[in-house]
Formats: structure tokens, C-alpha cells, sequence
């Protein structure tokens, strides 16, 4: 049963993704390619003018971040404890 659903959705799907492209590969608007307007935009009349705008004031550097000590401690009763709580199971 479950073959069969699997199937059946399948061919729906792929049914459907064919039924969504028109007919011959031609394009939605009934155009067939190769003879559309072209669009042509002329910007050379147009003058833009205008100022670079900067930040005021100097400029600050990123110091150096500071050398710290490790927060790791390693402790030297680690294993005897460990030991120790076994021995207590």
C-alpha cells in the first residue's frame, strides 16, 4: 500500500511540473523568441553631483587586548579522588 501511495504521488508531481511549461518551449507572453522589443536607456544627459562625505575627527587604533594568567587550574588531587570515589561504589 505504501508503494502504491509513493507512486501515485510521484506521477502527480511529476505531471504536474509538466503541465506548467507551455507548449513547444515557447514563452508565456505567446512570443516565440528572436523578435521582441529592445529597450534601450540613455543616462547621458544626466549629471550627478555631489560631496564625499568622510567622518570628522582621528581615527582610533584597536589596542592590544591585555595578557591574562589562565583561569584554568589544574588540580593535583584530581586522580586520588577519583580513586577514592570508586572505591566508595
Amino acid at each position: 500500500m505504501r508503494t502504491i501511495t509513493i507512486a501515485l504521488a510521484s506521477v502527480l508531481f511529476l505531471a504536474g511540473t509538466a503541465l506548467a511549461q507551455p507548449k513547444g518551449g515557447a514563452k508565456a507572453g505567446g512570443d516565440s523568441g528572436g523578435g521582441g522589443k529592445v529597450k534601450v536607456y540613455d543616462f547621458s544627459g544626466d549629471t550627478i553631483e555631489g560631496d564625499l562625505i568622510k567622518p570628522e575627527g582621528s581615527t582610533v587604533d584597536a589596542r592590544d587586548f591585555a595578557k591574562h594568567s589562565s583561569l584554568i587550574k589544574i588540580r593535583k588531587d584530581f586522580i586520588p579522588e577519583i580513586i577514592k570515589s570508586a572505591e566508595d561504589l
